[in-house]
Order: structure tokens, then sequence, then C-alpha cells
């Protein structure tokens, strides 16, 4: 597949994460899986992709992290509350 295809299938899914904020995480790994293509095909990245990309890793990271530390919140005023 060429390159301009790829380009226009990404952007066709960047254009949904506005339309579609509620899907953002599904729309996202969409995104990935299509860098991930491109990259496997040897198909050069544009820089504004490439740091898309690593900006979308590091808010996952950061919602991962953000997670632990409610869970870890709730886990103390569940327990705590409770006397």
């Amino acid at each position: 597949m060429a390159f301009e295809d790829k380009e226009a299938e990404l952007g066709l899914l960047l254009t949904r994460t506005l339309s579609e904020p509620h899907d953002r995480h599904e729309i996202y790994e969409l995104i990935r899986q299509k860098l991930n293509e491109l990259k496997a095909y040897g198909m050069p990245l544009p820089e504004d992709l490439v740091q898309f990309e690593e900006d979308l890793e590091a808010e996952f990271a950061s919602e991962r992290s953000d997670q632990k530390r409610r869970a870890r919140l709730d886990k103390v005023i569940t327990r705590r509350g409770r006397r």
C-alpha cells in the first residue's frame, strides 16, 4: 500500500479523535497500529507523527500511573473510612 494511502487513513483516524472523543483510546490504538505498519514497510514517518506517537505513549503511561495512584487512594479511603 502506498504511503499516501496510509497517510490518508491516519488523517481519518485523527479526525475521528475530534468527533468521537469518547472512543479516544480505541482510536489512538488504531493510530499506533497504522504507524507501526508504516515502520514495518520501511516508510519514513513524518516528524510530527513521530512526536505524536511519543506524546501518545507518554499520555498512556501517565494514565496508567494515575489509575494506580487512584487505586491506592481508594484502598486507603475504603480501609480507613470504615473506622
